[in-house]
C-alpha cells in the first residue's frame, strides 16, 4: 500500500519525516535499470543557510521492489529546507535508497552547482553494477560556466 499515490500529500518538513513508500517489482528476475532525474534538487548550506542547486541522478537495479516516484519527489523535495553539505545530501539519499528499498544495485551522482566558485561532484554506488546491466552515462556534462 502506498500511502502517498492518489493522494493530495504535503512536502515533508525535513528529509527524516519523508515516508517513501515501495511497491513490487513488475518484472521480478529481469536486469534492468531504473533512472530518476530531478535537475532541480536545493538544500541548504549547514554554514552560510543559502540554497545550494544541484542536478541529481539516480540510477537503480531492482530487486523486490521499486520506489514509488511521487514518495521520491517529495523525499527529494523535503531537502529544500535541510542544511548539509554536498556529500551528506547526495550519499545520504543514495544509502537511505538501499536500506530501504535493498535494490540489486545503486548509484547516484550529484552534479552540485558553484558554490565559491567551484562545482562539486559527489558519486557513490554501493557495489559493482551487474555485468549483464546496459548502463547508460549519465548525460550530465562536467560545468563549464560560460566556458
Amino acid at each position: 500500500m502506498t500511502l502517498h499515490l492518489g493522494q493530495t500529500s504535503a512536502l515533508p518538513a525535513t528529509p527524516e519525516e519523508a515516508v517513501l513508500d515501495y511497491v513490487p517489482n513488475p518484472r521480478l528476475g529481469r536486469t534492468y535499470l531504473v533512472r530518476f532525474v530531478a535537475p532541480e534538487f536545493t538544500s541548504l548550506c549547514p554554514v552560510t543557510g543559502q540554497p545550494d542547486f544541484a542536478h541529481i541522478v539516480i540510477d537503480y537495479v531492482p530487486g523486490d521492489t521499486i520506489v514509488e516516484s511521487k514518495s521520491l519527489k517529495l523525499f527529494l523535495g523535503s531537502f529544500r529546507n535541510h542544511a548539509a553539505f554536498h556529500e551528506d545530501c547526495t550519499v545520504g539519499i543514495g544509502e537511505r535508497l538501499v536500506v530501504e528499498m535493498a535494490p540489486r544495485w545503486l548509484r547516484i551522482g550529484g552534479y552540485w552547482y558553484p558554490r565559491g566558485g567551484i562545482p562539486i561532484d559527489v558519486f557513490w554506488q554501493n557495489a559493482a553494477p551487474p555485468a549483464d546491466l546496459w548502463l547508460p552515462d549519465q548525460g550530465v556534462p562536467s560545468y563549464r560556466g560560460r566556458g
